[in-house]
């Protein structure tokens, strides 16, 4: 579950052209779901044909088997590690093995009353492989269907988290590549952990001038995550740049006297020069093609 430099360069590029850079996720998502479904039910055909009994023992055998890894473990039985971590407070491999094993007895229980509740339901999964196949029934299905859904879910947290985590430092470098500001003049370095803050936490981007340093956050949010904004706010940054930025985000940051760039503005991203101009940082200013100029930066720098 990673971000290819190319995809990295998708988001960036689309962000800067203001236009929507969600798609990129979302083709990601839709494909790395679909190798796992294609490849989960081979695994299920095989664990069918394998299986000497006709309860639902042949899938905690071949799903849920301490060998495994605790992920697949955890998936499987219709959970994710992180849901685990967040019900025990830990994830170990002892505590994901015995919460999953917990749940799904719970989820099977349920899925059985469920049947019981809805006989009129019928509902036959019927997987084919080459000259092979293998019908699963309701319960079964159903259990199968539970766990594609989870594993969605988990891929669709996953990439959106490590979406904008991956693209930030290199949207804040770009920009600054177009507006020729020198190294000299910010500081990427602090895009770790900063252990001098009281509360450990990914800093973002430093722009610098005359011995002042301007604290800059980007947050790859929407106009439906105002609370990425007020953690900004509360934190006292000097320039907050963003994908979207509603009205009422925008009178904030001028309230609190925090410089705002909203990439999806059209042409947004000429904010961010504004914004060099007003603090005095060394810049050229930017007159040139985005479609000429932003691969040629984007292939330096990943």
């Amino acid at each position: 579950m990673t971000l290819t430099d190319q995809i990295v360069k998708n988001i960036i590029t689309r962000v800067i052209k203001s236009q929507d850079y969600r798609i990129e996720i979302v083709n990601l998502i839709n494909a790395e779901f679909l190798q796992f479904a294609v490849d989960f039910f081979k695994k299920i055909v095989t664990a069918k044909l394998n299986s000497e009994n006709i309860t639902i023992d042949w899938y905690k055998k071949a799903f849920m088997n301490v060998n495994l890894p605790t992920d697949d473990i955890a998936i499987n039985a219709g959970l994710n590690k992180k849901t685990i971590s967040n019900m025990y407070g830990s994830a170990t491999r002892t505590i994901v093995i015995e919460a999953a094993n917990e749940h799904f007895e719970s989820l099977y229980n349920n899925i059985q009353a469920l049947v019981e509740m809805e006989k009129e339901i019928e509902l036959t999964l019927t997987i084919k492989l080459k000259n092979v196949s293998v019908d699963l029934n309701v319960s079964e299905s159903l259990i199968v269907i539970n766990t594609l859904a989870v594993k969605r879910a988990q891929l669709r947290g996953g990439l959106w988290s490590t979406a904008g985590k991956s693209a930030e430092k290199y949207l804040m470098l770009t920009l600054c590549k177009l507006y020729k500001v020198s190294k000299n003049n910010y500081d990427a370095s602090h895009f770790v952990k900063d252990k001098e803050k009281k509360v450990d936490r990914e800093i973002d981007f430093y722009l610098l001038n005359n011995g002042k340093k301007y604290l800059c956050e980007v947050k790859l949010m929407g106009k439906g995550n105002p609370e990425s904004a007020d953690a900004i706010f509360a934190r006292k940054s000097d320039i907050f740049i963003a994908d979207t930025l509603s009205q009422q985000n925008k009178n904030q940051a001028e309230g609190l006297k925090v410089n705002w760039v909203a990439l999806r503005d059209k042409d947004g991203y000429k904010k961010f020069g504004k914004i060099l101009h007003k603090l005095n940082i060394p810049h050229v200013n930017y007159n040139g093609n985005l479609d000429e100029d932003l691969p040629k930066i984007l292939n330096k720098l990943l």
